[in-house]
């Protein structure tokens, strides 16, 4: 599959959507994107910013949800101007799709929405890339019915995207069989390294996390077979204003790319011999 300029697949090399959770401020996204793309740049990973103009589903009404459509649209056209970097963001079922359409590269559906099948189709008419998140109550194989619901509007350019499963009170799981599984579908397979370390509502009015382990998680996934890497990343998580106990420190990601993409080289050379039985 054609994404933004590259391919992707199972035998392609290893692609990443990285950013802040939200856009806090113009100058972040910018500052973040450059950096990223400086890194992306010198280790030939090829790259996308993504970040969010409205985080719709946050566990307070009182939470920051972001700048709006109409100043969030502008900085990730900014972005894209100034930095020359493709630009992704997630949707909800009252976004004026065609507007956001107009202004990024590839849109992405919340895990929450996944079953909501006007909500799908109407994102994959836009006909732009589309990373569908498997909901965290969903099996992998689950994804089969939301893949097929998807091209039933002649959109191909479909991403499956694993963020974890629902394991019980405010913790989630990441089974790596579920990546094997997710293949099925035609579709590359995106994990989602952050958003699976995530507490959802663990402390109390907010999310919590665990960003010691994404290295742990994005390791095994990338061993076990993905075309893509998720992963929110800012410069000061500890203050960032959305997901910040689960993003990953900006300054410390290139030796964590630099092992996926040794690891992804080793386990593509060798192929998936699984592949015959799953």
């Amino acid at each position: 599959m054609q994404l933004c300029g590259f391919n992707v697949g199972i035998d392609q090399p290893l692609f990443l959507i990285a950013g802040p959770c939200v856009i806090e401020s113009e100058q972040l996204a910018i500052d973040t994107a450059g950096t990223l793309k400086e890194l992306t740049t010198q280790l030939g990973i090829p790259f996308i910013f993504k970040s969010s103009y409205d985080k719709a589903n946050r566990s307070s009404t009182s939470s920051f949800r972001g700048l709006g459509i109409e100043e969030g649209l502008r900085i990730l056209q900014k972005v894209k101007d100034q930095i020359g970097v493709p630009v992704l963001t997630d949707v909800h079922e009252d976004t004026p799709l065609g507007e956001v359409a107009s202004v990024v590269d590839v849109m992405q559906t919340p895990a929450f929405l996944v079953r909501q099948t006007n909500f799908i189709q109407n994102v994959c008419r836009q006909g732009l890339p589309v990373n569908i998140k498997k909901g965290q109550f969903q099996a992998p194989w689950d994804m089969d019915q939301v893949v097929a619901k998807a091209r039933e509007v002649g959109n191909d350019q479909i991403m499956v995207c694993d963020r974890g499963t629902s394991f019980g009170y405010n913790t989630l799981i990441s089974d790596m069989r579920g990546l094997a599984s997710m293949r099925r579908t035609g579709c590359p397979v995106v994990f989602d390294a952050t958003h699976s370390v995530q507490q959802p509502g663990g402390q109390g009015s907010t999310s919590g996390g665990q960003r010691e382990f994404v290295p742990v998680l994005a390791r095994s996934a990338v061993a076990a077979g993905i075309s893509g890497l998720f992963m929110e990343t800012h410069p000061d998580p500890a203050n960032a204003k959305s997901d910040g106990p689960n993003m990953w420190p900006l300054a410390n990601l290139k030796p964590v790319l630099e092992v996926l993409k040794a690891l992804d080289q080793v386990v593509k050379q060798q192929g998936f011999v699984e592949n015959e039985l799953l």
